[in-house]
This record gives C-alpha cells, structure tokens and sequence, in this order.
C-alpha cells in the first residue's frame, strides 16, 4: 500500500487537478458545488500523499517532460514548500465550502473557474525552483486575485481591485527586471544554479533591490501596503480569506526562498536590519490603525499589515536557530487564524447586513459559533496559548533574546498588547446592545463551520509544534539561511 502511495505523482495533481476542475465547473455550472467540493478533498489528501513521499524519500524533484534545469521546467518540494502547500489545502478547503453557500447561482458561475486557477497558480508556485517560473505563477495568481476583488462589481469592490492591479503589475514588473538582471549576468534563472554562480557585483545587488522592492510591495509590507485595505475590505468575504491568508504569503515565500539561496550572502546586514525596521514599524502602525478601525472588515485588513510585519523580523533575526522555524509556523497559523477571521467578519456582515463594530448587537447570543470563530483567531493572531501564533511569536522572541535585540522585543511585546486591544474591542461590542437594531438575515451553517474549523486549525497548530518542526527539517530549506 505504502508503494503504492509512494508512486503516485501527488505534486503534478496538485498543478494539474484544479485546472481540470476550473474547466469541469465553467462548462458545467451546476455541478460546480460538488465539484470543487470532491476537489478541495482530494487537494488534502494530495498534500498529504506528497508529505509522505517526501516524508520517506527526502526532497521532490521533478523535471517536467525530462528535460532538466536551466533548459526545463523542474519541481521541486521540501519541508517549506509543503508547509505553504498544506496552508493552500487547508484554507482553499475551508473557503470553498463556505464560498459554496456564499455566492448565488449567477456570481458562483463566475467566481469559481478564477477561483480555482488561483488555487493551481498558488499550488505550482509553492512547487517551482526558478525565478521565470515563480513570475509566471505570481503573476497568474495576481490577475486572478484582482479578478476576485473585483467579483461583486461596487465601486468600492471596482476601486479596490483598481489600485490592486496597478500596485501588483508594479511589483511584478521590478521582479522581472532583476530576474532579466541576474540572468544576463550569470546565465541561468535556476534558483540552485544561481546559488552556485551568484557573486557580490553591482548587478546582483541591482537585482536584490528591484525583486526585494517587488516582492514587498505584493507582500503590502509597510510603507508598500496602501493597496492592502481597501482591496481586502471590499473583496466578497472568502475572497478576502484567501488574499490575506495566502496571497501576500506567496511573495513573501519567494523572498524567503531567494533570501536563503541568492541574496542573504551577498547582502550584508543592512538589507536585514532595513527589512527589521519595516516589518516594526508594520507591527506598531498596523496595529493602531486596526484599533482606530470603525469597520469590522477593514479592521482585519490592518491587522494583516501588522502580522505581515512579523514575519520580516525575521531577516534581522536570521542568525538565531529557530527564527527560520519561528517564521514558518507564524505563516501557518496567521493563514488559519486570518482565514477564519475574515469569514467570521464575513458572517457577521451577512447576519446584520452591516459590519460597523460598534452596531454588532449581541451576536454573541444570536451567532454563537461565528463569534467563538472570531475569538478562537484572536487568540491565535494576539499570540496567546496554546495556539500556533504563540507558537511562532514565542521562538520569535526566543531569538530576539538570544541575540540581545531588545528592541525587537520591546516591538513585539507592544505589537502583542495592541493585537489583544483590537480583538477585544471587536468581543466586547460581541455582547453589547446596538443602540439601533435591525433585522438579521439567516447565515447558512456551513459559513459558520467554516470558520470555526479554519479557527480551531490556528489552536490546533500549537499542539502539533514538534511534529511540525520535524516536517520542516526535510531538505532542509534554511541550511542556506545566508545569516
């Protein structure tokens, strides 16, 4: 039986099913639900054959149509690529069924077929090893990310998708002029070719700033996250999920990946200490224009401006052992807690038909599950026990101390307390009479278990910490860490 797992090639599934997928539902609409249902099924049991596989036989690696690196397209899984790979499946799974009992006939007969194409460009970018294939990824998942925005066609949904696609176009262009940079000066685009040629001259330091520049401006890391709120704010609620649980994390994957291999070595302390600066200022900014926030949506939508800042200390952090680790697993839960969040705002929004924070009215009483959803992420987003965001924020500080960064401490403790602040003034208006009432619409269950599962796999996560910090040793993917 083992074998037989083993042989299956569960990372072209995980390219090549959603394309079949989004073909299958656009040619027959009204099969959609069960379609992407059975899918988003299969998409977890294809990650969990690739952990096995790689599990049992060490990294992946696969040259499509035999031809191998720099003239092919090749495959490549480790420890980190399945990790973003199971977010991919976990949250795509959890939005799906609750964008199933979201949209109507005529908005599902759109939002599906982009959807999953989404899905396949973020799948096949967590599966790439060289820098045209991640820009043709990235850039697939863009145009179908600002499509989605811009799916319930309000002018606030319209404006939002507008300065999305403009600041992503920005972002992809600036990366592509140094993946041109760096394959005029070394002749390959093979990210592990390059690791071998790369040397500290003007044109890979030229390449440094434009990708870094790029890639920042599509991971909205502050000042380069103007795009982030009004775009998450006003996108359709799992739209909103998936933009900040797994969009912004792509990029970020890609700076992680050219960070470890090309850039690290070559570029002294003051691009990690620049990178520290601006994932802090995210933390303190973020959060308190969170607080200020009126609105439920785009009060999550800062939140992610200040959690993305965590994942960039990181860079400063990088000579610690475990800040690597501590990074990861902030990605994971943030992907689950931030999903879950999204789709509980969205479910208080559908339940009111407003999301004005101070107008909640009891929904503690009259929505239950999506109010707990709600606070089982916050518990994870403000980085409390025992959830996986304690998890990642705990080896994150552990770093900090060890390295005598007390700043960075001093930035994390506040950005703590500022989470916890924000998150409980959404909770305690949970409880509260609105001093005008209104109607409540019916919400579908399935968008409130939705979130509830998407919420208890962001707890979940820091009980399986040690199984998790295996899992990420596999071909080993920070021995590079260009500390």
């Amino acid at each position: 039986m083992t074998d037989i797992l083993l042989g299956i090639p569960w990372a072209i599934m995980l390219i090549i099913l959603p394309l079949i997928t989004a073909m299958m539902v656009f040619v027959w609409p009204r099969t959609a639900q069960t379609l992407v249902l059975i899918y988003s099924l299969v998409m977890v049991i294809a990650v969990a054959g690739l952990g096995l596989q790689i599990w049992q036989q060490g990294v992946f690696q696969y040259s499509l149509g035999g031809w191998d690196a720099p003239l092919g397209i090749e495959l490549y899984a480790d420890g980190l690529s399945l990790v973003m790979l199971m977010a991919t499946a976990l949250v795509g799974a959890g939005c799906s069924i609750y964008a199933s009992a979201y949209f109507n006939a005529e908005q599902a007969h759109r939002f599906w077929p982009i959807w999953l194409l989404l899905l396949a460009a973020l799948n096949a970018l967590f599966l790439s090893a060289d820098l045209f294939n991640l820009y043709v990824t990235l850039e697939l998942m863009g145009l179908a990310a600002v499509a989605l925005t811009a799916l319930s066609g309000s002018r606030n949904a319209l404006a939002g998708a507008m300065r999305y696609l403009l600041s992503t176009l920005a972002g992809s262009i600036a990366y592509l002029l140094g993946v041109v940079l760096l394959y005029q000066t070394f002749g390959s685009v093979d990210i592990f070719i390059l690791a071998e040629r790369i040397t500290p001259e003007p044109a890979a330091w030229a390449a440094l700033v434009l990708m870094i520049v790029g890639l920042a401006l599509k991971t909205a890391l502050f000042p380069l996250h103007f795009w982030l709120p009004p775009a998450h704010a006003s996108a359709p609620s799992p739209v909103s999920a998936v933009l900040s649980a797994l969009v912004v994390k792509a990029s970020f994957y890609i700076l992680i990946r050219l960070w470890i291999s090309l850039f690290g070595p070559i570029s002294g302390d003051i691009v990690a200490v620049l990178l520290g600066i601006m994932g802090s200022v995210a933390i303190l900014w973020g959060s308190v224009q969170a607080l200020r926030q009126t609105r439920l949506k785009l009060l999550v939508a800062y939140s992610t401006v200040a959690q993305i800042g965590y994942l960039f200390l990181v860079f400063p952090l990088a000579a610690a052992a475990g800040a690597w680790h501590a990074a990861a697993i902030l990605a994971l839960s943030h992907a689950l807690a931030k999903a879950a969040m999204f789709l509980a705002a969205g479910n208080l929004l559908h339940f009111g038909r407003h999301d004005r924070i101070k107008d909640l009215d009891r929904v503690v009483q009259r929505l239950p599950l999506s109010a707990f959803a709600f606070a089982l992420a916050g518990v994870s987003i403000m980085g409390l026990p025992p959830s996986g965001g304690f998890i990642g924020k705990w080896l994150m500080l552990e770093a900090a101390l060890v390295q005598g960064r007390w700043d960075l401490v001093a930035v994390m403790l506040i950005g703590g307390l500022l989470a916890a602040l924000y998150i409980f003034k959404v909770l305690g208006r949970c409880f509260t009479e609105a001093e005008v009432t209104h109607e409540p619409s019916r919400v579908p269950a399935r968008m409130e278990w939705a979130a509830l599962l998407l919420a208890l796999g962001a707890i979940t996560l820091g009980f399986l910490a040690v199984p998790f910090l295996s899992l990420l040793q596999i071909g080993a993917p920070f021995s590079g860490s260009g500390s």
